[in-house]
């Protein structure tokens, strides 16, 4: 019988990217083996380096060959070295729009063995998934600027809704909530109070896609209610869709809740093409080589990414070895707190997944 092969583009990117996927290439080759499955990975060199040196961010060739993968794994993009926006918008953001990969899909879930930062909070409060619109928006880059440069000067920055891509978002979010083993409820996040316009079609369509899911319990919170019941009663939560500034924000917030950025994942997913997964914790160019990063959060991006290509069992066995690691083994989740290297990291939960 032939092994299942899947095609993984690997991008390091910048600052500790590199180290950081170093760590879940490890893990993988670890669980693909365990499963019955093989990883053919592919290297791309995208970023700071690739721009200072070519000048360009993301060509056509290179995306033609990631369409060609059947999912990205990133490290991280961004260097003080390039002015901020350009490596953003030219790889992040392009590659977001170019594969349609439509949802930003961010879990929130704090471990055994991680110190929350608010009190009388464990894991049982913060098991939560939040569902933001990864296409359209304020992100969709329409707008310009008027009399740049002197003093009547205009900016102008539009978001944009679609039915189709608020739609398909919404109905993501309910199936994402059919699968999970939780409260059975979706919250759409918006300011219908204020943003009329915006949130008149995202809770019009909300209400109309519950229709369809009688089983699933629904509620609304404006964004600025939702920040104060995140941090309040994390506990209150199941399934969180919204569009894409609030989420931007709001999955921030939750990277705090579960213990910080290098314990966060998330993934870019286009449901019928190639998606990309990668840890939230950015580039980190002062911990660059030192071998101090913590590769968790690039670890459980893998652990999405396993989800996403079907291979559930290697996922479980991914994510149980990092909760025995955090739990056993780790003295703090910060760079340079966790009474261990980088690679250590990773060799930790190679063996705990045995």
């Amino acid at each position: 019988m032939t092994q299942k092969e899947y095609n993984i583009a690997l991008v390091p990117g910048d600052g500790t990217g590199p180290e950081m996927v170093a760590e879940g290439v490890k893990v993988l080759e670890a669980v693909s083996a365990k499963n019955g499955f093989t990883l053919a990975f592919h290297d791309f060199d995208l970023g700071a380096r690739h721009y200072n040196k070519t000048g360009e961010t993301l060509s056509d060739g290179v995306l033609d060959a990631l369409r060609g993968c059947d999912a990205i794994y990133l490290g991280a993009i961004g260097d003080p070295a390039v002015p901020p926006g350009i490596l953003e918008k030219g790889v992040l953001l392009r590659l977001r729009f170019e594969l349609d990969q439509y949802v930003n899909l961010r879990p929130i879930k704090l471990y055994p063995g991680v110190e929350p930062p608010i009190k009388d909070k464990g894991p049982e409060d913060i098991d939560f998934v939040v569902v933001r619109e990864n296409t359209e928006g304020l992100y969709a880059g329409s707008g310009g600027i008027l009399r740049q440069g002197t003093p009547h000067e205009v900016a102008i920055q539009e978001s944009i809704s679609t039915r189709m891509g608020v739609e398909r978002c919404i109905r993501y979010a309910f199936e994402a909530c059919k699968a999970r083993n939780g409260a059975k409820k979706v919250t759409l996040c918006g300011k219908t109070n204020v943003l009329t316009y915006t949130f008149g079609l995202w809770e019009r369509t909300f209400n109309e896609v519950a229709a369809e899911y009688p089983d699933i319990k629904t509620d609304y919170m404006h964004v600025d209610a939702l920040c104060m019941w995140m941090v309040k009663n994390p506990e209150s939560f199941d399934v969180v869709v919204t569009e894409n500034m609030f989420g931007d924000i709001i999955t921030d917030l939750g990277a705090m809740l579960q213990g910080g950025m290098g314990v966060a994942a998330g993934g870019n997913v286009n449901p019928e093409g190639v998606s990309m997964f990668e840890p939230i914790g950015g580039s980190s160019p002062k911990y660059a080589g030192k071998n101090v990063i913590n590769p968790i959060g690039a670890i459980l991006a893998a652990k999405l990414m396993l989800d996403t290509l079907g291979e559930p069992e290697a996922a479980r066995m991914v994510e149980t070895g990092v909760a025995k690691v955090l739990r056993e083994d780790l003295k703090g989740v910060g760079a340079g707190q966790m009474g261990h290297s980088t690679a250590e990291v990773g060799d930790l939960i190679v063996e705990a997944m045995g």
